[in-house]
């Protein structure tokens, strides 16, 4: 190594800081890649609706996987929750309580503690195991018990309706799965094969992690990797002060709403400041909605999620994702809000609805503070869609993409998953080998982007045929109140549910029939601009050398 090379304030060179970087982030990136291709089911191996990360021993991020932002953003929640119970070398703890460090019911997460062995560390005498930090991966499972199948029942009041639901819990002890924990967990779940294959998926996905990590330490040696870890987050947490430090001082408010919580129809107002002061950025939801009776309450660390996820946006996106980027921001909503809702609220549609919201209320918040940053609304809603049978024999979910927000500088993209979603779509191919059900029409929705110097992105129709007796979920926003333009760009198209050319609300759980015709036409995106000063034929060189990812099943 140079002797003349500058190091960090952690001792460590810059080449080897980068080089340790990548390779802890490929460490993640490895345990994603363990967990969608042991996966049995389809939301999982083809939608890839899971997310990895690497944690260190205080339960702080290192580095995480390019997945699910709201999943992501409120791992650290989970992974502090583990800690209170202890944890020693060789557990690993499964739990999904919204209330005890997860998001939502279906989002099963696993937490192991990471302590290599001696050969690994460098230190013989080193006999305890010391943990240096966790593993963790988190994974929308089909079906995790409740009132209806998929567990994500719009007419929930309580969360004791929406699944089954486990604080922190030894599922693996010494190095040995606890048989009756798991046995437990399946006894309370639909398909439980599938379940026990995506567990056993995950358990993988956090044993690579241990290797891969125990490999760091025989090359770099232990304390180059833990000081790694340190100079990591320090490194983010520099690069992303220097960023707040560039937006204008002040305090940005703006309100949005929901369309009701499952129950009444009546709006739900999110309200919002941010502040900007120096290299801190405050967020307060005072003013926000109380608690809901319906299923949209949001986990505090959910909302974080989302808020972490549009600073991100606004800021330099080259800066290493880990706990650094956090540092200089800080969440408060009332105690017993929408937003930090108290148990036994339901919750299963804040987890994928109300964080989109909170995604649109911060960006137009930010609006004035980093204008060419800040696109149009986008389509604002993860379209849920879940179809299954109350005999377990099957379980159907979609999250359904739609339009992206025109930008200051170009259209915006058609029929992708946005905000706080990262997943593919599931293939027609595999819809129909998987589950009892043909789809009818998968396409983009004409003139559905808001039109605009720059356009919004086009609403997709998926639209699914049941062939067996089924209960029909939607968890569905942006039905009343299209996204919104910006700078004298046009709304973007409102979206629609259909059963059988009938239409329905945003929001529903309803038995249907073999033969019944499912029908989603998602949103599509704000425009940008005035449309007088839309410039085909500049677009059109513009977007010769553009990238755009298919939406089509690829």
């Amino acid at each position: 190594m140079n002797a003349n090379r500058t190091t960090t304030d952690d001792g460590i060179d810059p080449v080897t800081l980068e080089v340790l970087r990548n390779q802890l982030e490929s460490v993640a990136e490895e345990m994603g890649q363990t967990l969608i291709r042991g996966a049995y089911s389809p939301n999982i191996k083809e939608r890839r609706d899971c997310s990895t990360a690497l944690f260190d021993a205080e339960g702080r991020m290192i580095a995480q996987a390019e997945h699910i932002p709201v999943h992501l953003g409120a791992m650290p929640e989970a992974v502090d929750a583990v800690r209170e119970y202890d944890p020693e070398p060789g557990d690993v703890f499964v739990l999904n309580d919204p209330f005890a460090g997860g998001t939502h019911l279906p989002d099963v997460t696993m937490v192991s503690p990471i302590a290599p062995a001696a050969e690994a560390t460098g230190d013989e005498d080193r006999a305890d195991r010391e943990i240096v930090g966790y593993a963790v991966s988190r994974a929308h499972h089909a079906d995790v018990g409740g009132m209806a199948p998929g567990s994500m029942p719009a007419g929930a009041r309580e969360i004791y309706q929406e699944g089954l639901r486990l604080p922190p819990t030894r599922l693996v002890e010494d190095g040995e799965i606890r048989e009756d924990v798991r046995a437990l967990l399946l006894a309370n779940v639909r398909n439980p094969r599938e379940r026990r294959a995506d567990l056993r998926a995950q358990l993988a996905a956090n044993d690579r992690a241990a290797d891969r990590l125990a490999a760091l330490f025989d090359e770099h040696g232990r304390d180059t990797v833990l000081e790694g870890f340190e100079a990591v987050i320090g490194y983010s947490a520099e690069r992303m002060r220097d960023q707040v430090r560039d937006l204008p001082d002040g305090t940005y408010e703006a309100t949005d709403v929901l369309e009701g919580d499952g129950i009444t129809d009546e709006d739900v107002e999110i309200a919002v400041a941010v502040t900007v002061d120096g290299e801190a950025v405050e967020v307060d939801f005072a003013g926000t909605a109380d608690q809901l009776e319906g299923n949209l309450n949001a986990p505090l660390a959910v909302a974080k999620s989302a808020v972490y996820f549009v600073v991100r946006c606004v800021t330099d996106p080259e800066i290493p994702p880990n706990h650094g980027c956090y540092e200089p921001v800080s969440v408060r909503a009332p105690d017993g809000s929408l937003l930090n809702p108290n148990p036994p609220a339901a919750v299963v549609g804040g987890n994928v609805e109300t964080s989109q919201r909170v995604t649109d209320v911060v960006f137009a918040a930010l609006a004035a503070a980093a204008p060419e940053r800040v696109p149009a609304q986008s389509q604002g809603t993860m379209n849920n869609l879940t179809v299954g049978a109350r005999d377990g024999s099957f379980t159907y979910y979609e999250t359904i993409g739609g339009g992206f927000g025109a930008r200051a500088n170009a259209d915006g993209m058609d029929g992708v998953q946005v905000g706080m979603t990262n997943t593919l779509n599931t293939p027609v191919e595999s819809i129909e080998t998987e589950y009892p059900l043909r789809v009818e029409r998968y396409a983009l929705r004409p003139d559905s982007g808001g039109r605009g110097a720059f356009r919004g992105g086009l609403g997709l129709e998926r639209s699914v045929t049941v062939e067996k007796d089924a209960t029909v979920s939607l968890l569905t926003e942006r039905r009343r109140h299209a996204p919104s333009g910006v700078a004298g760009g046009e709304a973007g198209a409102r979206g629609e549910n259909l059963i059988d050319g009938e239409s329905m609300p945003a929001k529903t759980t309803v038995d249907v029939g073999a033969g019944t015709t499912v029908t989603v036409r998602t949103p599509g995106g704000g425009g940008h601009g005035d449309p007088a000063e839309r410039n085909p034929e500049g677009l059109e060189e513009d977007r010769a050398d553009e990238k755009i990812t298919s939406t089509d099943d690829d």
